[in-house]
């Protein structure tokens, strides 16, 4: 699916962009017509909402786009995504928004052309908008790409979207970037030392591998290490079916950091971009990993083994390992890993865990300016003892049940190293409801905020 701004012409239909405050002045420069039609129809600028106005043949010669106040806009995001949406196939110009705001709602109305039409005919929003004056367009049409990748991948079900398929999608986006990309599978996961991920795909039908894209040769090093999980049945710890239902969206971290990865490489930064995903099946099988099992990694550390659906850290640390012995200059990891993350902040919301506070302070700036908002959970040392059992050098599931979003990321920060400034996002990756650009499904969440934030973060 191709999202792009309609070229510039005369023909396209203005939109008028109207507060609820707004729309009696506009009203009282228009000709009598089309003031007795818009208060025939009751429009008031209420937020989302439009009116068509035609013109003596009939024919659109614009629309009214409700804006509603301020304090209603604060509730949400992508408030033209609902217009566009509701208008039909044309081309449209917009007239009235804010500039501050033409940006987020320009990437919007891209966004609400999007359908997850792979198993169903479907299709997002006809209404193509020219891209409004001083918005960089080329720039959102790769991230708009970005995101639609990220969606369908998650959307894809397990039974077309397990390691194999999550290999390939990896391998198109190096191609399409001329990026370099290698794959270590099955048994030579043990031969190179990365037990962990072995261990949790070991029981599933298609083998887990550890996919490796590099790209660029200049700048600063990032790293990117996504979550592949890309179905989770628990484990021998199995899921209750009703726990089970969304666990295809459990490589959402893997789609997100991939998408992420699409927006550096098509915008051309000049940084220096690993991308490791360990795409895993977590199985259950004759030859499943098992509560009480203690397990090497490959940083040299051991891990017992209280929970098989504690799994997703398990791969990301010997992931986090291979990142940090490289010495990058900034460590990312993107993970749909703790329910408790979604009970301290809900979906929208991505939580992330940084000790770097330029890191944490460009991060809060950015996600607020396009609109991907975010929100920092602490590494909180104190609770670093309860990730100790003393049979092993680490727990993979403390038990209690207090702080689990936090355990989980002070268990990855130990792969990561004190040396490496590293920062993880404890993801979603799944709109619950329908809602303006982001319909009910897969969605990105941290990447934009990430990619605005990068040259802050990295001084490019």
């Amino acid at each position: 699916m191709t999202l792009t701004f309609a070229p510039a012409q005369d023909a396209a239909i203005p939109v008028h962009v109207l507060p609820s405050d707004g729309v009696e002045a506009w009203l009282t420069e228009q000709p009598a017509r089309i003031r007795a039609w818009v208060k025939a129809n009751g429009f008031s600028g209420a937020l989302g909402k439009s009116l068509i106005i035609p013109g003596e043949d009939g024919a659109p010669i614009a629309v009214l786009a409700g804006y509603g106040s301020a304090a209603q806009r604060r509730r949400g995001r992508f408030h033209l995504a609902a217009v566009a949406a509701a208008l039909p196939e044309g081309e449209y110009t917009l007239s009235g928004l804010p500039a501050e705001e033409a940006e987020q709602e320009a990437l919007g109305w891209l966004l609400s052309g999007y359908a997850f039409d792979r198993y169903h005919a479907r299709k997002g929003a006809k209404a193509r908008l020219v891209a409004p004056d001083g918005v960089d367009a080329a720039k959102l049409e790769v991230i708009a790409a970005g995101e639609c990748l990220t969606r369908d991948l998650i959307n894809t079900p397990a039974s077309d979207m397990g390691p194999d398929a999550l290999e390939q999608a990896a391998r198109n986006l190096a191609a399409d970037h001329k990026a370099q990309i290698s794959v270590i599978t099955g048994d030579a996961l043990l031969e190179q030392n990365f037990p962990m991920i072995h261990a949790v795909g070991r029981a599933a039908e298609q083998a887990p591998r550890l996919i490796d894209l590099s790209w660029g040769s200049e700048g600063p090093s990032l790293v990117l290490v996504g979550k592949g999980v890309c179905f989770d049945t628990g484990g021998l710890n199995l899921k209750p079916g009703a726990s089970m239902g969304l666990m295809k969206k459990d490589m959402g971290g893997a789609a997100t950091v991939l998408g992420l990865a699409h927006m550096i490489m098509g915008l051309g930064l000049k940084l220096r971009l690993r991308v490791l995903v360990p795409a895993v099946e977590n199985s259950v099988s004759g030859n499943s990993f098992r509560p009480g099992d203690i397990l090497n990694s490959r940083k040299g550390l051991t891990v017992e083994i209280n929970n098989t659906d504690a799994e997703g850290r398990l791969v990301l640390a010997d992931a986090l390992a291979l990142g940090a012995e490289g010495a990058p200059d900034l460590m990312l990891s993107m993970a749909t890993l703790t329910g408790a993350a979604r009970v301290a902040v809900g979906p929208d919301l991505s939580p992330f865990f940084t000790d770097d506070e330029a890191v944490a302070g460009a991060l809060q700036m950015a996600g607020a300016k396009v609109a991907d908002p975010v929100w920092r959970l602490p590494f909180w040392d104190p609770y670093e003892p309860d990730l100790e059992p003393g049979i092993a050098d680490l727990d993979n599931a403390p038990k209690g049940g207090f702080g689990g979003a936090i355990t989980a990321a002070l268990f990855l920060r130990r792969f990561a190293g004190e040396k490496v400034r590293y920062t993880h996002f404890d993801i979603y990756g799944w709109s619950p409801k329908n809602q303006p650009a982001r319909p009910k499904g897969g969605v990105g969440m941290g990447a934009r905020a990430l990619l605005q934030a990068l040259p802050e973060m990295l001084e490019l």
